[in-house]
């Protein structure tokens, strides 16, 4: 995926519209959330491994796409509009993460058969 293009190609999709005064950052997050949200609501009500087998449907399947595109779509321009090199702001965002939470050195407890662990660690997060 070739992000610059990308951003290139939704630059000139808005200007032809005449979308550029409307796409500043604030709407453009605003927006994204949205589309998150649409997301979310898809997964809303189904149990865990309804959701992990949600290619088995074709149907909800590209629902699912559709969505992921919409907030990468608001995503590119958010940072297209912000003068965010998306490549390099992931590598030092994974860097970082690799410093924050470091390969365990000891072993991880067993899940239990609920599938959580006895003694579970605080999820790491993508922050």
């Amino acid at each position: 995926m070739d992000i610059h293009s990308l951003q290139t190609r939704l630059r000139a999709f808005s200007a032809e519209r005449g979308w550029e005064p409307y796409q500043n950052p604030k709407n453009l997050a605003m927006a994204m959330v949205v589309e998150a949200a649409e997301l979310v609501e898809i997964f809303q009500w189904l149990r865990p491994e309804q959701a992990a087998d949600i290619a088995a449907d074709a149907a909800r399947q590209q629902h699912v796409g559709e969505e992921i595109a919409d907030v990468l779509v608001y995503l590119l321009q958010i940072a297209d509009r912000c003068g965010i090199d998306v490549e390099a702001a992931v590598e030092r965002k994974i860097g970082l993460n690799a410093l924050k939470y470091p390969v365990p050195t000891s072993p991880q407890p067993a899940p239990t058969d609920s599938g959580v662990a006895d003694d579970p660690s605080p999820e790491p997060r993508a922050d």
